[in-house]
């Protein structure tokens, strides 16, 4: 059986260019410029509570550090460099060494497309649970925050939302989708997308930003909480899959748009006088952006139907001690 440390040098062990020191001592070294400020996120998975036992242990990598590189795109950063702290259960080692071949090859798949080098971690034994942390670079002063949002601004997002909570549901049967269906919902559980380039097109152009991995409406609460203002959305301007609008008449489907997780698409704020500019720069990247709202003086987050009547849901969003 593989030890702690034959683990880290067969699986996880790289040669590095963009550190000073990365993997094999007691702490990585990194050396930045006075232009640039360092930009640090770090996020959990735990087994049984962020993804299934039996997950595929390639999508597993993958979706491990793609959960950070949203928070990395939602500050407009440069990601650079990860590390991995590995919590494995003895006999998932004991039974076959192949988990960590593919959640390895997962991990540096998405790694690889970024150039973001592994320059340390832990690995020990015990339930599964796996911590990484994303460290990039941004330009000083450029940072994109939570606080910006000021009355006026319109609000918008990337891409489309609730898919992967909807999947989420479908898998524990409070809503029955399809094959071809679920298929698809599933990629965008374990195959986020991280809006890295669309982060650093916003510097300049967004006032505020957060990434979507609680629900839309837990989210967006923090930028309004942190910017001392109101928002005010309208459900039926919510970009989503022809999937997820199938099932709109159904209370689970409502409430993967508005307060499901694991979207990890930008939600962020704008002055009307850059509309333009943002619509140019969705047909560039190829991404959907959308504005679903406003920000306005006052407090609180109001969200609209069709009817133009506020749409109360007992869950707002994800969260760990409550969910």
């Amino acid at each position: 059986m593989c030890s702690e440390f034959d683990i880290i040098r067969q699986y996880f062990t790289r040669p590095v260019t963009k550190a000073v020191l990365g993997v094999g001592d007691d702490a990585a070294l990194i050396s930045t410029t006075a232009e640039k400020e360092l930009v640090i996120a770090v996020d959990t998975l735990v087994s049984g509570h962020h993804f299934f036992a039996d997950t595929d242990p390639r999508q597993l990598g993958y979706k491990a550090l793609a959960v950070n590189l949203s928070d990395m795109a939602a500050m407009g950063a440069n990601p650079c460099w990860a590390t991995l702290a590995l919590t494995l259960p003895r006999n998932l080692i004991q039974k076959s060494e192949a988990w960590l071949d593919e959640f390895s090859a997962g991990f540096f798949e998405l790694a690889d497309t970024y150039q973001i080098e592994l320059i340390g971690g832990d690995t020990t034994c015990g339930p599964l649970n796996i911590s990484v942390q994303v460290i990039g670079e941004v330009e000083k002063g450029k940072a994109l925050l939570r606080n910006g949002a000021r009355p006026g601004d319109d609000i918008w997002i990337s891409g489309h939302l609730g898919d992967a909570a909807l999947a989420l549901a479908h898998e524990q049967q409070q809503i029955n989708l399809n094959p071809d269906e679920l298929i698809q919902c599933l990629s965008a559980l374990h195959a986020p997308i991280a809006r890295i380039e669309l982060g650093r097109r916003l510097i300049n152009l967004a006032h505020s930003a957060i990434d979507i991995s609680d629900g839309l409406m837990a989210d967006l609460e923090h930028i309004v909480e942190s910017s001392s203002v109101s928002a005010t959305i309208n459900i039926n301007e919510i970009s989503c899959s022809s999937i997820l609008r199938k099932y709109l008449s159904h209370p689970v489907a409502i409430s993967c748009l508005l307060a499901g997780g694991d979207d990890y698409e930008l939600c962020f704020t704008a002055s009307v006088r850059n509309q333009k500019e943002i619509e140019e720069l969705s047909l560039k990247l190829a991404i959907p952006l959308t504005r679903i709202g406003k920000i306005t003086q006052g407090k609180g987050l109001t969200v609209l139907n069709s009817n133009g009547t506020a749409i109360t849901l007992e869950t707002r969003g994800y969260d760990h001690f409550r969910t």
